[in-house]
């Protein structure tokens, strides 16, 4: 039995998330993985985009794709103006749920549908209590991911916190009718609308928690269908639907771990970072974060001399991921002018800077840094090319390093033979010098 064989893995959250760490360390030739999840316990809803099934695609999974609806309409009512802004597909996240851990077990993987209890972590490993149909089961790991999202305990780890919110999510059952979702905001919040086509709606309401009057939690139900009544886009959910089920209040508050990985631990999904829901990309970002993460693991555990090199690229990509997301929402607070000086509104248009989501290219802000990257299944050193717009470096074009582009340039500004030489140098064809020459020029550069 190989090193990789023998090194037992567990992982805490059967989502997306836990999923894809799982399947990509099956591709790197783990065979000793345990992923410990169950379907979400209660009824909910959740948009996706295109983005999401090409990295639901990316990462493995067939079964889950199988089960995703068609998109469906998506209307938005913003700042006072109504619009169909674009479609997502609504899946009914514990049928989801359910396909991931199918997906999980047919390529292999050892599923335990159960609720994780108690971690106690050591240098030399993990001890893990995991409730399965009310037997208790207890699992030694040599390395482990936490990946049960927003539920993922603090462990007392340093975690970044936005403006505190939360959401209120409310049942209905009505008639038949067509799959679509709305979004419409109001003095102190936002609502998000859903319905399939078997008549059931999902209603959730979103408020500021410091500034929020909310009611006792007998009157909870009746305060959400007052705010809904007040809503245009709510009226067709609940037209001819009544309320069914108990009334779910969830924390949506952005949270950054700021120590998300260790020597024998890595944190991903929302358990390593959370970003607000407004976007409605809550899988992408758990993707986001997930993807990359087996070749994090795969060097701490193959290569442990440049465990530093691992966690930091780990820590990097999830802090730049964190504050990238979080500033699309920033942007899509300010856009709401109506209620500006409502505490709701007034602290997310201005959380968590002032920096522009994305940056104007500029040949002159251009730096070759050494930088972590993926290569093969782990993570190295090399030499990228990093601007304002993208700190955490691009290494290569197409399989073209930049690095030595941009050092060419840099040597010589504006002189086109310069950079025809380093590209016969390094046996470019014309293709690839054509895809160069474009790179430069949109990065601002002249030639003469």
């Amino acid at each position: 039995m190989t090193a990789v064989e023998a090194t037992s893995i567990v992982i805490l959250g059967a989502g997306p998330a836990g999923g894809a760490v799982a399947l990509g360390l099956k591709k790197l030739g783990y065979t000793n993985i345990t992923i410990v999840g169950e379907p979400r316990p209660f009824c909910a809803m959740e948009g996706v985009s295109e983005r999401v099934v090409d990295g639901l695609r990316g990462a493995g999974f067939s079964h889950a794709l199988e089960k995703l609806p068609p998109a469906s309409a998506r209307f938005v009512t913003w700042n006072g103006v109504t619009s169909q802004a674009n479609t997502e597909r609504l899946i009914n996240r514990a049928a989801f749920d359910s396909a991931i851990l199918m997906d999980l077990a047919m390529q292999g993987i050892h599923v335990i549908q159960g609720r994780a209890g108690e971690v106690a972590s050591t240098p030399a490993g993990h001890k893990v209590s995991v409730d399965s149909s009310g037997q208790s089961i207890q699992l030694n790991a040599d390395f482990l991911v936490e990946a049960r999202g927003r539920a993922a305990p603090a462990a007392k780890l340093k975690r970044l916190r936005g403006a505190e919110t939360v959401s209120i999510l409310q049942y209905w059952e009505g008639e038949p009718g067509e799959r679509q979702s709305a979004v419409q905001s109001f003095e102190d919040g936002w609502a998000w609308m859903a319905a399939d086509e078997k008549g059931r709606r999902y209603l959730q309401l979103t408020f500021d928690v410091a500034s929020s009057i909310l009611p006792e939690k007998s009157r909870l139900a009746e305060f959400c269908i007052e705010k809904l009544n007040t809503l245009e886009q709510a009226q067709p959910y609940l037209a001819n639907a009544t309320s069914t089920g108990e009334i779910h209040a969830r924390t949506s508050t952005p949270i950054l771990c700021q120590e998300a990985v260790g020597d024998n631990w890595i944190r991903v999904g929302d358990a390593a970072m959370a970003v607000d829901p407004l976007s409605g990309n809550g899988i992408f970002q758990a993707l986001s974060s997930s993807l990359q993460a087996p070749a994090v693991i795969n060097t701490l555990l193959r290569e442990p001399e440049k465990a530093l090199l691992a966690q930091r690229f780990h820590q990097l990509r999830i802090t730049e991921l964190f504050f990238r997301f979080a500033r699309i929402g920033r942007d899509f607070y300010a856009m709401e002018e109506q209620w500006q000086e409502q505490p709701f509104w007034e602290a997310r248009a201005q959380w968590p800077d002032k920096q522009p989501m994305h940056q104007q290219p500029d040949i002159t802000q251009l730096r070759v840094k050494t930088l972590p990257v993926v290569n093969q299944g782990l993570i190295e050193a090399v030499d990228v090319v990093t601007s304002p717009d993208q700190p955490l470096g691009v290494w290569h074009l197409n399989g073209v390093p930049l690095a030595p582009i941009v050092l060419a340039y840099q040597s010589s500004p504006d002189e086109l033979a310069v950079i025809q030489e380093q590209c016969l140098a390094m046996q470019l064809n014309e293709q690839q010098q054509r895809q160069v020459l474009q790179w430069l020029v949109g990065q601002g550069a002249g030639f003469r």
